[in-house]
């Protein structure tokens, strides 16, 4: 395809997904949000049928095949109308990418196109109570017994982990490994998707959380939980820090494009209440002090935006891109919390409101700088590449 050609595709997907978020998901949003309610699994069904999770997976395993660009627009516009929305993508997008670099081929084959439809959801559990950033460090042991493994330990913050047909499972199966790093597997978990998991072998609570609506992020206790050896990824023990520190670059230019989204709808709710709302006669549009906090959230927003997508054209070139695609996270993760703390203060009193949206893109938008990587952990990434370190 011509890069005319690229473009106006790419457009056409924006359209496409701006219509269905305005058709599906901004009549329910506020209301589940405001509920603490869970996204139906009507919309996701539907997210499903148009093909958003497989869209950068090979036509081969059931995916679209298009590019980074595409998925970075999909996300954006999705997490434009809440967050949760763009975020489901994200567990997909993790597992089928980790599967499809690094699984067998017996693996793609199982997985991908039942990820790709949406017969098989997914969700990441790798952090720990105790674990965090010190990815090397993790402690949920996984030890063969025969054609299978017994995971015994605790994993937080698995987020969709109720939802979830698989947990994409960091685990140690060598204790004694030197350096800890090279202890560590992943192993892709079946379970049946429900609030009640599997006791006593698997528990599952969920933890309270200010924002980030819509999905529920668990602790999760295994106490011999199985898993077949045969989903081991890649079928080979010790390789499981490698492979999700690879993956990482698509996780945190999808990241980058959630915060983009976010700060985007925080925009555009402000644009509209600014020419609204009427204080000594006049929209509040016309004080130099509410226009130029327009004018710099438009610019952020924008920055962050190219941030991205130049981050995504440098992952379909095949080459390293963790610098950028730590640039965009780190950048878009920050430039969102600025930005709508702006936009609610551009709503007065009314942007602590529940009764506007403001406050939800507020509380939605801090997480950016925790997860895929806390900004301190993107900062440091950035400047190892730029001193020289690998």
């Amino acid at each position: 395809m011509t890069q005319s050609e690229v473009q106006a595709a790419h457009h056409e997907i924006r359209a496409s997904v701006r219509e269905f978020v305005e058709r599906e998901v901004l009549p329910i949003c506020d209301e589940l949000d405001n509920r603490d309610q869970e996204i139906p699994l009507s919309v996701i069904g539907k997210m499903a049928e148009l093909g958003y999770f497989g869209l950068i997976f090979p036509p081969e395993y059931g995916g679209m095949g298009l590019d980074t660009a595409a998925m970075a627009i999909v996300t954006e516009e999705l997490s434009r109308g809440w967050l949760s929305v763009g975020s489901v993508m994200t567990r997909m997008l993790i597992t089928g990418s980790l599967i499809m670099a690094h699984g067998t081929e017996e693996q793609k084959r199982r997985f991908l196109p039942k990820i790709c439809s949406g017969e098989l959801l997914t969700a990441a559990a790798f952090t720990e109570p105790d674990v965090g950033s010190d990815t090397a460090a993790m402690k949920l042991r996984a030890e063969r017994h025969g054609d299978r493994y017994l995971l015994t330990g605790e994993k937080t913050w698995c987020t969709f982990a109720n939802r979830a047909h698989v947990l994409t499972v960091l685990a140690r199966t060598h204790a004694d490994a030197k350096p800890k790093h090279k202890g560590l597997s992943i192993l892709l978990v079946e379970k049946i998707p429900g609030d009640s998991f599997a006791p006593p072998e698997l528990g599952g609570s969920p933890i309270p959380t200010i924002g980030y609506k819509g999905m529920r992020s668990y602790s999760l206790q295994f106490d011999g939980y199985a898993c077949p050896a045969e989903n081991l990824l890649g079928g080979e023990e010790g390789k499981g820090f490698y492979q999700l520190m690879a993956t990482y670059e698509y996780a945190r230019i999808q990241t980058a494009a959630r915060a983009v989204g976010v700060a985007q709808a925080a925009y555009e709710a402000a644009l509209d209440y600014s020419r609204e709302r009427v204080q000594f006669d006049q929209p509040i549009a016309s004080f130099q002090v509410i226009r130029h906090k327009l004018a710099h959230a438009a610019t952020e927003i924008e920055a962050a935006r190219r941030l991205c997508y130049y981050a995504a054209e440098m992952k379909d070139t095949g080459r390293r891109c963790d610098l950028e695609a730590g640039m965009a996270k780190v950048f878009a993760a920050e430039m969102a919390e600025r930005v709508t703390s702006e936009m609610l203060q551009v709503f007065g009193g009314y942007g602590y409101s529940r009764e506007y949206p403001a406050q939800r893109f507020w509380r939605d938008a801090r997480v950016f700088r925790i997860f895929e990587g806390t900004s301190e952990i993107q900062y440091e990434v950035i400047a190892r590449r730029l001193i020289g370190d690998k």
